[in-house]
């Protein structure tokens, strides 16, 4: 089972640069599981119809302790198992501390030997890399990380603090920083300015992604554009980055 974490800081593109390959590696036949460490809960909108799910927080406070994994765990396009995490009430409580207990729940009901995913996603808001968002990479739960940057100064500078994030745990034998992955904005010089970055924080602009509307029409309709526009260059894109992060060992 391969177990990456995505971070990038909010409204970058990276919940729907992650539910787009989550719905391309299902399209080349793995079994994914897409985990949405947001308090937003919105990474996994796209892969269900445009519906909000129920989060693994909200669910235990209905519920409590009792539940069962079919109430926090929802297919969604294509086989696609989806989760949110969750978040705290407004103004109570830690949204990191949300995150590692939607994490110990998943663990306790053993989802990942119940569903045995080929590849688990975990989607992580990157503007704070506190203990609970720097779950996924700190307690051995994703192995590789890879940040969605584009050329802005304040995408780019959380980009820097994830990657000293990373590095805190790689002497440790945790995750592994495998590049950035340029979600473009059109910002100008930006290729060159993401490519300075990746020099600073010693590593390598992964993917490309360049910027086009039938991104925003496809999320319009709830839904990714490898489900809505299979056959154009933008599905041929996140395809290629599907692939691309199959092949890294």
């Amino acid at each position: 089972m391969k177990k990456i974490a995505i971070y990038g800081k909010g409204g970058i593109g990276k919940s729907t640069t992650v539910s787009n390959l989550s719905a391309a590696l299902s399209n080349l036949g793995y079994k994914v599981m897409q985990v949405g460490c947001d308090p937003k809960a919105d990474s996994t909108k796209t892969l269900m119809g445009g519906n909000f799910i129920p989060t693994v927080l909200n669910v235990l406070r209905d519920k409590g302790d009792d539940i069962d994994l079919e109430d926090i765990v929802f297919e969604g396009y294509n086989g696609v198992l989806c989760v949110e995490a969750g978040g705290p009430t407004p103004g109570i409580g830690c949204a990191g501390r949300g995150i590692i207990t939607a994490f110990e729940k998943l663990e306790e009901l053993e989802a990942f030997e119940t569903y045995k995913p080929d590849i688990v996603i975990y989607d992580v808001l990157g503007d704070v890399v506190c203990g609970g968002f720097a779950m996924p990479i700190r307690n051995q739960y994703a192995k590789e990380v890879y940040i969605v940057t584009s050329g802005e100064m304040m995408s780019m500078y959380a980009a820097s603090n994830i990657s000293r994030a990373v590095m805190q745990f790689k002497s440790r034998g945790y995750a592994e920083l495998k590049g950035l992955i340029l979600n473009a904005k059109n910002v100008e010089n930006e290729i060159e300015l993401v490519n300075k970055l990746s020099e600073e924080i010693e590593t390598d602009v992964f993917h490309y992604i360049p910027r086009n509307p039938i991104v925003q029409e496809a999320e319009n309709i709830g839904q990714t554009v490898i489900e809505s526009f299979i056959d154009s260059d933008m599905s041929k894109i996140y395809i290629d980055l599907a692939k691309k992060i199959m092949e890294v060992e």
